[in-house]
């Protein structure tokens, strides 16, 4: 019997899932409402946080999360232009 198959039949104390990949959590996808593209997300003011909140605290890492206040450097609720919009000639 080899390594994974241990893991996955009698488990183990050091693994999550006991060998078995997790789900992605939306919050580490390009569906995450934190850094909202095009619009301000909840990193910028604080909007969202009903989307962000719920998919920040299912995160199991073996702590409690706390959300982080939003930024307090929101440059006047404006979202500035991003670099790919305005490359070098």
């Amino acid at each position: 019997m080899g390594l994974i198959d241990k893991l996955t039949t009698n488990g183990s104390t050091f693994s999550y899932g006991n060998g078995v990949t997790p789900a992605t959590n939306v919050g580490a996808t390009s569906l995450s409402k934190l850094h909202a593209n095009g619009e301000p997300g909840y990193s910028l003011g604080g909007a969202n946080i009903g989307d962000v909140n719920p998919a920040y605290q299912s995160y199991n890492d073996g702590v409690t999360n706390v959300l982080p206040q939003p930024s307090q450097l929101d440059l006047n609720g404006l979202t500035p232009s991003r670099y790919t919009s305005n490359l070098p000639q």
